[in-house]
């Protein structure tokens, strides 16, 4: 008797961080993206804790760092309102996103997984490294 086992999906994933001072290498986990190629999946889920944020950091600008990180969604979404990266195919704005930068906003590296629910996976690694 053969079970059905559900599918598990390959998934990469990277934390988001602020990163106020980048020659300190310190920084604050905001948030993650998570890839999963076969299922056309790319999604971001982060927080900008502000008082933390300034407690960290009380020279960063907080509006700085939230257009960042809206941009960073709305690259994630695929708006094509917002420039050329977000018309780019998933897998390519995904490496975008996750490529070494030296900004305020700036990624772990890239790490992979297996999920059956993608966007739980997603929640569950938000909880994990930011909350």
């Amino acid at each position: 008797m053969k079970h059905n086992m559900p599918e598990q999906h390959l998934f990469e994933y990277a934390v988001i961080r602020v990163v106020p001072r980048v020659e300190r290498e310190e920084f604050l986990n905001v948030g993650v993206v998570l890839y999963c190629a076969k299922q056309k999946f790319l999604q971001v889920m982060y927080k900008i804790d502000e008082p933390r944020i300034a407690a960290f950091a009380p020279e960063l600008d907080i509006e700085e760092v939230c257009t960042y990180i809206e941009a960073f969604k709305c690259i994630c979404a695929g708006d094509k309102s917002c420039g050329p990266i977000s018309r780019l195919p998933i897998p390519e704005r995904f490496r975008w996103l996750t490529a070494t930068r030296s900004t305020v906003l700036q990624t772990s590296r890239v790490h992979p997984g297996f999920s059956v629910d993608l966007s739980e996976t997603l929640a569950k690694l938000f909880s994990e490294m930011v909350q």
